[in-house]
């Protein structure tokens, strides 16, 4: 009977319930869109700003205090200690070793340089891995090199291969000793007595910095010239993180052991530095703030964006279920009235309106989210270049959306269909 009497009010009154229907169809879907956006643009977005470059510099723990002005170090370049070659495979042992996606050692130098029908012109020499595999402690492999943690360097030409007599050249410098792609230079470091060194220019680099001024060779050709086998001085890191908050931007030496063990187990920039600094051994990790900063400002705007869409749909719904609830509740006072008269208490009337309420909420939670997904394809390739997929969580965190709206929504009619008497209703009054 009961079944019956819920299937009766959809067969006799299709307009509102298709009103309401509609009406949750529409929020649930601008909510399915929205939620499975933000669920998925942190990732991608945060794989986006590793574009921008390295976010954490890895310096030798006994060097100089640095001089650092605006984020530029005014160190010289031969000044400090260095680090070893050989434990940079460590770094894809932390805890957040598979968020480490590049990194780039560098080893800097003073050198001079004499270009083809030209003079000689000291300049920075910097040697750094392009593409290089590297041995990992586990016996696996991994592809990184600043081709991967600075992708924004623009290269006319190619990168030089590992181990060869082959060499990038900055745009500005090339600009002032016209030298092109093809040509070779004479480097040496220290004294120009020293046999210099040939090396061919296979590229022309543009990376908007002080690169532009430099030469860039493989690292093994740098630490030769050097006279620094097997070691760097500085080392660029690209991970993926989670912006910081307040907790995640607490002292870890403060924190209790159960805040420490959280803190250490979600990806913020500073425990991943940590987490660094713990495998590299007489290692200064720091953040670059400038990056990592902006990342988070723009991921959190992102995300409250996203929110306050979803929020503002839900509250539409809410209100259209309302309005339609009311409407229905006052149609079918005659109806209410009479199955009060027959014996039916308030109870038993408020429970087979939240039934129909609770049926419609589950077909029009089930439509709005097959509606959602597609709008969110299409946002997420049109914006964000990658469409979220299906995802049985925010099914089930939309159907049970679609009822607490509804059930809010319809709250106020609802309730006063449970208080009317059935006299005065029978009576016409």
């Amino acid at each position: 009977m009961f079944l019956r009497l819920v299937a009766d009010s959809f067969s006799r009154r299709p307009r509102h319930k298709l009103l309401t229907g509609a009406a949750l169809a529409l929020g649930m879907a601008v909510a399915t869109a929205a939620i499975s956006v933000s669920l998925d643009v942190g990732d991608r977005l945060a794989r986006e700003f590793r574009s921008l470059g390295a976010n954490l510099v890895v310096t030798p723990r006994a060097d100089s205090l640095p001089l650092e002005i605006g984020g530029v170090d005014y160190r010289p370049v031969n000044a400090g200690a260095y680090l070893p070659e050989s434990d940079l495979g460590k770094l894809k042992t932390i805890f957040w070793r598979n968020n480490i996606i590049a990194f780039a050692p560098m080893l800097e130098i003073q050198a001079h340089v004499l270009p083809m029908d030209g003079n000689w012109s000291d300049t920075s020499l910097i040697g750094t891995w392009a593409e290089h595999q590297i041995s990992l402690p586990d016996g696996g492999t991994f592809s990184t090199g600043v081709a991967k943690s600075n992708p924004w360097w623009r290269i006319d030409g190619r990168w030089f291969l590992e181990n060869s007599k082959e060499c990038i050249v900055g745009i500005e410098f090339a600009k002032k000793n016209g030298i092109k792609v093809g040509d070779w230079l004479s480097i040496t470091a220290g004294a120009v007595t020293k046999i210099p060194s040939p090396e061919k220019v296979v590229g022309i680099l543009s990376s908007g910095g002080p690169e532009d001024n430099a030469v860039i060779v493989p690292l093994g050709r740098a630490q030769i010239l050097a006279d620094k086998t097997s070691q760097y001085r500085r080392l660029y890191v690209s991970a993926l993180t989670k912006p910081e908050d307040d907790f995640g931007r607490r002292d870890p030496k403060t924190l209790a052991p159960a805040d420490y063990d959280r803190w250490y187990c979600t990806p913020y920039i500073s425990s991943i530095a940590l987490q660094i600094s713990q495998v590299l051994p007489g290692a200064d990790v720091r953040v670059i703030r400038r990056v990592a900063d902006g990342e988070g400002a723009i991921l959190t705007r992102v995300r409250t964006l996203l929110w306050l869409v979803t929020f503002a749909s839900l509250l539409a719904a809410a209100l259209a279920v309302g309005a339609s609830s009311a409407a229905s509740v006052i149609e079918r006072r005659t109806e209410i009235g009479l199955m009060k008269a027959l014996g039916a208490g308030s109870g038993t009337v408020g429970f087979l309106l939240v039934a129909e309420q609770l049926l419609l909420a589950l077909l029009g939670g089930g439509l709005g989210y097959s509606l959602g997904i597609l709008l969110a394809r299409l946002v997420g390739q049109k914006i964000f270049g990658v469409a979220p997929e299906f995802s049985f969580l925010v099914l089930s965190v939309i159907i049970g959306l679609a009822a607490v709206v509804t059930l809010l929504g319809s709250a106020i009619p609802l309730r006063r269909a449970s208080r009317y008497e059935p006299a005065p209703i029978l009576r016409g009054e």
